[in-house]
């Protein structure tokens, strides 16, 4: 559905995408995760023609975007960060307007409305101006006109950025639903989402790709390696040195603190080793107290952590 090949950006001297490719398969949902400034909301304006590349391809059904613009637009939904809302319009008129700029047939305009109005749960704001509307309904709205041309293909850039908890599951709940007919690639900040909504996910760090596969594949990629949580109530700078010199742990990492001298460390050890003797060991032997001590499961965030550190 979507191939991207060797994609490179530049901005004056400052390489934002550095030789990034992968594929999206038909009726995927996508995940595109990384910190800010790693290239994610730079590759979603490529994909959509919104800004050039430096060099590489980005093509949809074989069809580049770069010489077929117009094609590929056709068939892509695009919520860009900010959506680009006129608030002194209501929901209808705005909708209305976006349904003539997408070249939608004057006697299909009332129901392809219908339709999206239904499908974002606009009905109760339908003739509200969109300057007195939340940032939930804002949202929906930004969903509606971007699917109200019927795209083949829907690229979300932060979708759920500025919700509140609620409104951020009423969008993914949305985002699934929409999923289930659209190719979808969406960014997020939010690893819970990753986890709930996308097929599979790509992890991008200074323009370039450091992980991809399903969230139970990335999982499971780093389950392998111990992750242990321990609480000590001692001197962080000897904690941290101490164990930082023994032969099977990979990190130390300060993670919590409870008082100046009782603090949360986050632990990783080599493939297939136990450390809980060695490390309580040690520990004790220094003469520091265990005030908690548990093995950790390692999840997304921690993978996320990893690889954007």
């Amino acid at each position: 559905m979507i191939e991207i090949k060797d994609l490179v950006k530049k901005f004056d001297h400052a390489k934002v995408l550095d030789h990034v490719s992968f594929s999206v398969k038909k009726g995927e949902i996508l995940g595109f995760l990384g910190p800010n400034g790693a290239g994610k909301s730079t590759t979603m304006k490529i994909i959509t023609s919104f800004w050039p590349s430096t060099s590489g391809s980005v093509e949809i059904d074989g069809i580049n975007v770069d010489k077929d613009s117009l094609a590929t637009r056709a068939r892509i939904g695009y919520l860009p960060e900010t959506v680009p809302l006129y608030d002194e319009m209501t929901v209808a008129e705005y909708l209305k307007f976006i349904a003539e700029v997408r070249s939608i047939e004057k006697d299909e305009i009332s129901a392809r409305i219908k339709e999206v109005v239904e499908s974002c749960g606009l009905k109760k704001v339908l003739h509200r101006p969109i300057d007195e509307l939340s940032k939930g309904f804002r949202q929906r709205v930004g969903l509606a006109q971007a699917i109200i041309h019927k795209p083949d293909i829907l690229i979300l850039d932060e979708p759920t950025t500025g919700l509140d908890p609620n409104q951020i599951v009423e969008i993914r709940d949305l985002i699934k639903k929409i999923g289930q007919e659209k190719t979808v690639i969406f960014s997020t900040h939010i690893l819970s989402e990753v986890s709930a909504t996308c097929d599979r996910v790509i992890i991008i760090n200074n323009g370039k790709i450091v992980g991809e596969g399903t969230p139970d594949e990335l999982t499971q990629k780093a389950s392998h390696k111990e992750l242990i949580y321990v609480k000590i109530k001692g001197e962080i700078d000897k904690i941290l040195e101490k164990l930082a010199q023994l032969e099977n742990i990979t990190r130390v990492e300060l993670v919590d603190s409870e008082a100046e001298d009782i603090n949360g460390y986050e632990i990783k050890g080599r493939h297939g080793i136990d450390l809980r003797e060695e490390l309580s060991k040690t520990i004790m032997e220094s003469g520091w107290s265990i005030l908690e001590f548990n093995r950790k499961s390692v999840s997304l965030e921690d993978i996320f952590r990893e690889l954007t550190k």
